[in-house]
């Protein structure tokens, strides 16, 4: 019984087993693994996602702190920024001075980890002395420079050496393209970009970029960017432009170098001066100065000498004499006045002409250019008189023009002695700059009327208005225009400018800067300069003032050449000057008389308009005259304006003289087409009708 319960139970075990086996594979087979993947790495996401929540969790809650003080101090730092500074311009837009980017380097002292290998590196990136170097990075502070504004592959060396507590920041250089065209005008900027000399100092508030402690964000390579609205044009400085023209710039500077260089001068000047607007064209020195190598000069190679030196001017001043004359009615262009010989002896002071002269009307006493004619003239007007004709002009003040300028020397006249008076008449015992003698003949060629000399256009380019401050009647501090300020009437002022002509035109001290076909006006000075001791010297001055044309002034030129070797006289060494920058400045404005018509196309005008045989037959003898005129004869210049007259006899080297008064030849001597002879007088008798 027992054999027969065994196999039975076998029979069941296995058959339990087969039952469960079968039930597993069959559970398996019937799993939907596609699912069941699904779920297992959406649950895996799950999991990687609640990881991710607390690690962003811990790293801003417990760590956020730290990290953030990381970022920082990685991109993020606080630094003194200084904006680019403003570019100077001329009148077109040509840039006179600009400033570029440059690096500096500088260092942390207490960050530097490795002083002796950071020193090493430094020392071989910026070619510096290893000494240098290393005492720098020993110092105990917080800040220190290192190397300032140094060039692209030193800054490149430092960048890349990667060094801690050394960084680069940025900086900028001035730049004068021109080099040394209106060097001692613009002046310079020092090593922190702050105006030392001439326009930049003068203008510094206006060209210096703002300084602010800003934040600032980097990236990797350590180049700063910003946040939207924001920049560099946001500090940096304003531009400011010059009434200078470059063009007009240079042909002064030309001819003005080679007066001195010619005459073996220590310094010469000159001013351009536009005439209608008062706005300064050219500002001219010599020997030059070149700011972008400043260090390389002495003070006295960059002073603004036109602004801040008061000379005494000479003979230059004798105009404002007799338009203070005029004007008072003490005298007429024909009062006479003895000249003595040439020398006179005073109660106080000799006084000696270049000359001997006799009886002298006013106008030739300007023509020639007499000291003792200018004496007894100042001695008529009287001190007060004179001295307040002298404040009007702007004698004894700044001009107002922003740059560092001198008030010159005029004494009240309460301290005047009669020697003052009279050596003042002659420009001495006064001491001006050449802005104001360039403002004082501005007044004569506005018609007796002050104008304001002007160096800076405004921003909206406003034109210059010929107004002088008045006190205020609504209260202090309240601007209110003035009229224009007259000092001398349109009569007087004419009579000057008349005088003035006839010292280029006629036989005076100024032929030298006669141009064909421009009728020139001007005045030659010669001053004796102080030596060290007080007294007069042997040191001149020679100088020539000059307008052009003088019928209607356009120009108005200033020269001034310092102790000339060689000549001392300014109608031989400063109108030269004059005539070869008032050339050159019309024909670059396009000022120049167009060239005389031919003949025939002068008869073929007259005959196309009609003109009765009689106007033909005064063309045709105006014809038949230009052909005189140019062959080696007399010319017939009866009937002609005498100003016509003179130019065709000095064309040929000879100076008639003038008999008679008005504007028109009625008479000549010798007749026309006569030869030229070198020792003949040509005489002309003038008339007032036409």
């Amino acid at each position: 019984m027992l054999r027969a319960k065994t196999p039975r139970k076998t029979r069941n075990t296995r058959q339990k087993t087969s039952r469960m086996g079968g039930g597993l594979s069959s559970r398996l087979g019937n799993v939907d693994w596609g699912r069941l993947r699904i779920k297992a790495v959406a649950g895996l996401f799950g999991v990687i996602w609640c990881l991710l929540w607390m690690r962003a969790w811990h790293v801003q809650v417990i760590e956020g702190d730290r990290l953030a003080g990381m970022a920082r101090r990685q991109h993020v730092a606080a630094e003194l920024v200084t904006g680019q500074r403003g570019s100077i311009l001329d009148r077109n837009g040509q840039v006179l001075a600009r400033s570029v980017e440059m690096r500096s380097v500088y260092v942390h002292p207490l960050e530097v980890q490795d002083v002796d290998n950071t020193a090493a590196v430094l020392s071989r990136c910026l070619d510096l002395p290893l000494p240098q170097v290393r005492a720098a990075l020993s110092e105990r502070r917080r800040f220190a420079w290192l190397a300032r504004k140094v060039d692209d592959r030193k800054a490149n060396l430092v960048r890349e050496a990667k060094l801690s507590g050394v960084g680069l920041t940025t900086e900028y250089e001035r730049i004068y393209p021109f080099r040394q065209m209106a060097g001692q005008l613009l002046g310079f900027v020092g090593l922190d970009d702050k105006g030392l000399e001439g326009v930049e100092r003068a203008m510094d508030d206006s060209l210096a970029g703002t300084s602010t402690r800003m934040v600032m964000e980097r990236d990797a390579a350590g180049r700063r960017f910003y946040l939207p609205g924001s920049s560099d044009n946001d500090i940096r400085g304003g531009d400011v432009r010059l009434t200078i023209d470059m063009q007009v710039q240079f042909f002064a500077e030309e001819a003005l170098a080679d007066a001195v260089d010619t005459y073996e001068a220590k310094w010469g000047g000159a001013l351009v001066v536009d005439v209608q607007s008062g706005d300064i064209l050219a500002w001219a020195q010599y020997p030059f100065f070149n700011p972008n190598a400043y260090r390389e000069y002495t003070p006295a190679r960059w002073r603004n000498r036109l602004a801040s030196d008061a000379l005494e001017p000479g003979s230059t001043f004798k105009p404002f004499l007799v338009a203070a004359g005029l004007q008072e009615g003490v005298i007429t262009p024909d009062t006479l006045f003895y000249c003595e010989k040439g020398k006179w002896k005073t109660r106080t002071i000799n006084i000696r002409d270049t000359h001997s002269y006799d009886w002298l009307p006013v106008n030739k006493i300007m023509r020639y250019s007499s000291n003792i004619g200018c004496a007894k003239i100042g001695l008529e007007l009287g001190t007060r008189r004179y001295h307040d004709y002298l404040v009007k002009l702007g004698f004894g003040e700044r001009t107002g023009v922003p740059v560092a300028e001198s008030k010159g020397i005029l004494r009240k006249p309460r301290d005047w002695s009669e020697a003052d008076l009279i050596t003042a008449s002659f420009g001495q015992s006064v001491s001006v700059t050449a802005l104001q003698m360039a403002q004082g003949y501005l007044t004569l060629a506005n018609d007796g009327v002050l104008k304001k000399l002007r160096l800076f256009i405004p921003e909206n380019g406003a034109q210059q208005q010929d107004v002088v401050p008045s006190p205020s009647p609504v209260g202090p501090g309240v601007a209110v225009a003035a009229e224009p300020r007259r000092i001398f009437s349109h009569k007087v002022a004419r009579q000057v400018m008349d005088m003035l002509r006839d010292v280029v035109e006629e036989d005076g001290t100024g032929t030298r800067a006669r141009i064909a076909g421009i009728t020139i006006g001007g005045k030659t000075g010669t001053a004796q300069k102080a030596d060290s001791s007080g007294s007069y010297g042997k040191g001149r001055l020679a100088s020539f003032v000059g307008l052009v044309p003088i019928d209607r002034p356009r120009y108005l030129i200033f020269v001034m050449v310092d102790e000339p070797t060689r000549s001392p006289y300014g109608g031989v060494v400063a109108a030269p000057v004059f005539k070869h920058v008032a050339l050159r400045t019309m024909a670059y404005h396009g000022l120049l008389p167009e060239p005389v018509d031919t003949d025939d196309l002068k008869v073929a005008e007259v005959q196309k308009k009609g003109a009765p045989q009689d106007i033909r037959q005064e063309v045709r003898r105006e014809i038949s005259e230009r052909v005189i005129e140019t062959a080696d004869n007399v010319p017939d210049v009866v009937g002609k304006p005498v100003r016509r007259a003179v130019e065709m006899f000095a064309t040929k080297g000879r100076v008639p003289v003038l008999k008679g008064t008005g504007q028109t030849v009625v008479k000549q001597s010798p007749e026309p087409g006569a030869a030229w002879q070198d020792d003949k007088e040509y005489i002309l008798w003038l008339s007032e009708r036409s």
